[in-house]
């Protein structure tokens, strides 16, 4: 088996780790900074409907939902409300700026959204690779199929 089909077996943990760090620290900036801020001083000058209650929902599902990508616990279904989130997001407030934001926008573009709907969908499909909580509780019980498909030659020498 070649050095890069070794490493790809590790390529679910490494997008889950990255794309879970990214969503949790976006909650937390929102938590800390105070989520009535963020929902009156961001969401609600966009047009976001009910912006107290979605920025209140949008911080916490950031923040858990990142969490339980870096450590694997329920990857698929946290990835896939990363996702919902983001493509929300984009419908309600990224639309206007377009993929990439004119400079002196008050946002950025859905760039970096769109890169981290892409992680989550790795995810989502992939499952959260080994290491993780998933695995560790019976929750996930595939492994990468390159992982499979070296374990297979293995046995057959």
């Amino acid at each position: 088996m070649s050095a890069m089909n070794r490493f790809a077996a590790g390529v679910p943990l490494i997008v889950r780790v990255i794309v879970g760090v990214i969503m949790s620290y976006h909650g937390y900036q929102k938590l800390v900074g105070g989520i009535g801020a963020y929902s009156e001083g961001v969401l609600e000058p966009l047009g976001v409907p009910a912006p107290q209650l979605l920025g209140t929902l949008q911080v916490y599902a950031e923040l858990i939902g990142g969490a339980m990508l870096v450590v694997g616990l329920l990857s698929r279904a946290a990835a896939l409300v990363q996702a919902v989130i983001l493509v929300l997001a984009i419908f309600l407030v990224k639309l206007d700026l377009g993929l990439i934001a004119p400079m002196g926008a008050p946002l950025p573009g859905a760039e970096l959204d769109l890169a981290l709907i892409a992680g989550f969908i790795v995810v989502a499909l992939l499952g959260p690779g080994w290491p993780s909580l998933d695995h560790l509780f019976g929750i996930e019980k595939s492994i990468p199929l390159t992982v499979e498909r070296e374990q297979v030659a293995r046995e057959a020498s």
